[in-house]
């Protein structure tokens, strides 16, 4: 299979990313963690340009394109944090009335594996659904009215949550094979918001490489900041591979495993996010632990999308028991 992108594709991505340095500058992340809630003007601008409907056939309303796409898309989502449960609503494309259209803000819980309560609502205050993910089947709630206490300080200032301690049943819209479907999608679009965040910390990191002075010479022509830089390209160029191998193989499952190419794209691309993201905060020096500096914002999000849709250490012993499987086989 080719991975590269076509030029449909490179244009789907320069225009996202167009729309997202423009909306969503780098320079705007402190304002936006003053707002309380979800920004609705920005969540429909992102419904209007097809991010919600991107997998959805065009009868229904939505753009008609595919899982290789759609990781395309969320990478550049991820390069400037856009804020939001992006892939829940995404995912709830076709299952929940207006989330194709941006009218509902869709979020969710994940509880396919062996996560317990109390549990952590991302968004709560701006959700109008919520799905949950269990093994017999995907459920609704309405957030209105679950018992939730708001956390005084989140990890990531961008992403309030709420803790919940019991949820409801809720009303059935998928069964069991749809929640392991809405899992393995998820965790793909999760890697490739990950996969944003390595290549944002790796170009941030070797622009001020570049142009930072140390004993009257750039400090990137210093060995072990050139090392630093290095091993953050190719962590990125790894995970990419990965990430698109994933949205690949689920368009086409006939070329190879698909829980394989996911966990394989959330696991490299979990890993290549956070270690870039650290290693950006190390390449600024003092600046990198300074609140003025963005880096640490790209670190916090990564923390937060590692636990979502399964966490890197967990895809792993997913890889471990499909190789071994197959191997038995």
């Amino acid at each position: 299979m080719d991975f590269r992108l076509d030029e449909d594709q490179q244009a789907l991505r320069d225009g996202v990313r167009s729309f997202c340095e423009g909306r969503v500058p780098v320079e705007t992340l402190r304002e936006l963690e003053r707002k309380p809630t979800l920004d609705r003007g920005l969540w429909a601008e992102l419904a209007g340009m097809g991010v919600f409907g991107l997998r959805r056939p065009e009868a229904e309303g939505g753009v008609g394109l595919g899982a290789a796409d759609a990781v395309v898309v969320f990478a550049e989502l991820g390069r400037r944090l856009v804020p939001g449960p992006l892939v829940w609503s995404h995912l709830a494309a076709g299952l929940v009335d207006g989330a194709t259209e941006g009218e509902t803000v869709v979020g969710g819980l994940d509880l396919t594996g062996a996560q317990g309560p109390p549990h952590v609502v991302e968004h709560l205050a701006s959700l109008d659904a919520l799905l949950v993910l269990r093994p017999e089947g995907v459920f609704r709630l309405d957030p209105a009215r679950l018992d939730a206490r708001a956390a005084a300080v989140p990890l990531d200032p961008h992403t309030p949550v709420h803790h919940v301690k019991t949820l409801p049943q809720g009303e059935l819209v998928g069964d069991a094979e749809g929640a392991r479907r809405l899992h393995r999608e998820g965790a793909a679009l999760t890697a490739a918001l990950q996969l944003g965040i390595a290549e944002a910390t790796q170009e941030l990191a070797t622009a001020y490489a570049k142009t930072r002075e140390q004993f009257n010479r750039p400090i990137g022509g210093f060995q072990a900041v050139k090392h630093l830089l290095a091993d953050m390209f190719v962590r990125q160029e790894v995970a990419r591979a990965a990430v698109y191998a994933a949205g690949a193989t689920l368009d086409r499952p006939e070329v190879g495993d698909v829980a394989r190419a996911v966990s394989a794209a959330k696991a490299t691309a979990g890993e290549g996010a956070l270690r870039n993201a650290r290693a950006c905060i190390q390449v600024h020096g003092g600046m990198g632990y300074t609140w003025e500096v963005p880096a640490h914002y790209y670190l916090k999000r990564a923390w937060v999308l590692e636990n979502a849709f399964g966490t890197t250490a967990e895809h792993e012993e997913r890889m471990a028991d499909l190789l071994g499987a197959s191997v038995r086989a």
